[in-house]
């Protein structure tokens, strides 16, 4: 990695600077690091340069880029519209060309939406395979470290380094449709979605189509926002009550639910998710990967209400919970565009399944184009 260089969203600890969290208060609050986050040790060590940290949501708590405190970061590819989140900074930086590489977390699709809205690659591997040693939290049963490059050879290359336990690509045998999901997404998502894969044949088998949530994926997003509300508030809720720190429109109000969830409820959702994460391990078993729109809707516009943006988190939200209940690694790749819009292909694998999906990715990059 010698020569590249990386960026890095504000919730790892690099030696000398304070990981903010996005929020000015907490910055103020907290003392420098005084070692590494164990993903920048290992970046260094690569022989890459990081040359600054990102702007990103509050706490990581939002998908939709916006911080009211220091600016919502300018997607280069649709300046109009939000950039996703919370990974935001990190995901322009690589669209625009200021950076080769950058870091960032996903929780409930903080690297898979950003990468989406910028026409890029995400990554968000399979839970525990890479350290979050030095990072800070947002629900420690989902979070897992990510990262963007703007070529699918380079997204291969960081997750060599970053990986742990290293193991072979394996091969694809089987290809799933969830017919649930793709009853839910907008049109034009569908027929750029469409377009993809066409220009894929001979790449991919052909899929098969099944319901992934017999339940309905409601009740898969409700049990995520649960343990995510719970665990979230476990970790921010004293520091936020002690400090009265002020929190913008959409962090705000998820900190205020956050704090209603109880440890019974919690409890319960996550008895409810191992039958969930049961049920998608079952369907994306070794050799099988599950292929979808990496969202149901365009990137908002940034002129939309707070109630459009609040039924696009809620939509987007069936979509990504999936790998978060199941632990499994989901890659976004850029399937071009509709009405100028990026568009964003994901595949989810089965748990350990981050270096082939990360081959399949350059295996399908000649299918990205328009």
């Amino acid at each position: 990695m010698e020569g590249l260089t990386c960026v890095v969203k504000d919730m790892f600890d690099i030696a000398g600077v304070v990981a903010g969290a996005g929020n000015p208060a907490w910055l103020a609050d907290h003392a420098p690091a005084t070692t590494n986050a164990d993903v920048i040790t290992r970046v260094l060590g690569a022989g890459a340069s990081i040359t600054g940290k990102t702007v990103c949501d509050e706490f990581f708590f939002s998908i939709l880029g916006a911080n009211a405190h220091y600016g919502t970061p300018v997607n280069p590819r649709t300046p109009d519209r939000h950039p996703g989140g919370s990974s935001s900074g990190s995901a322009t930086a690589v669209a625009s060309g200021a950076a080769d590489f950058a870091l960032g977390s996903d929780t409930g699709g903080s690297i898979r939406i950003p990468a989406m809205a910028n026409g890029i690659y995400g990554f968000r591997p399979t839970h525990g395979r890479v350290s979050l040693g030095g990072a800070l939290p947002l629900a420690k049963t989902f979070d897992t470290v990510g990262w963007f490059a703007a070529s699918a050879g380079l997204l291969r290359k960081v997750g060599s380094v970053l990986l742990q336990g290293k193991s072979e690509p394996g091969s694809i045998t089987n290809v799933i449709h969830a017919r649930d999901l793709m009853a839910l997404v907008d049109s034009a998502v569908g027929a750029a979605f469409a377009r993809f894969e066409s220009r894929c044949t001979g790449i991919m088998h052909s899929a098969m189509d099944v319901a992934v949530a017999p339940e309905g994926l409601g009740a898969w997003r409700e049990t995520f926002r649960v343990i995510q509300g719970y665990e979230a508030w476990q970790a921010y809720g004293t520091w936020l009550d002690s400090h009265r720190a002020e929190l913008g429109p959409g962090t705000k109000e998820r900190f205020a639910y956050a704090k209603t969830v109880n440890r019974e409820a919690a409890d319960s959702a996550r008895a409810g998710m191992d039958g969930m994460r049961s049920r998608i391990r079952t369907i994306v078993q070794q050799g099988t990967v599950l292929i979808m729109p990496t969202a149901p809707a365009l990137a908002p516009l940034l002129t939309s209400t707070p109630a459009e943006l609040d039924s696009y988190r809620t939509r987007v939200m069936g979509f990504t919970c999936m790998a978060g209940l199941g632990g499994l690694p989901q890659v976004s790749i850029p399937a071009g565009s509709a009405d100028g819009v990026p568009v964003g292909v994901s595949l989810i694998g089965w748990p350990g399944a981050d270096e082939t999906l990360l081959e399949l990715a350059i295996s399908l990059s000649p299918c990205c184009g328009e």
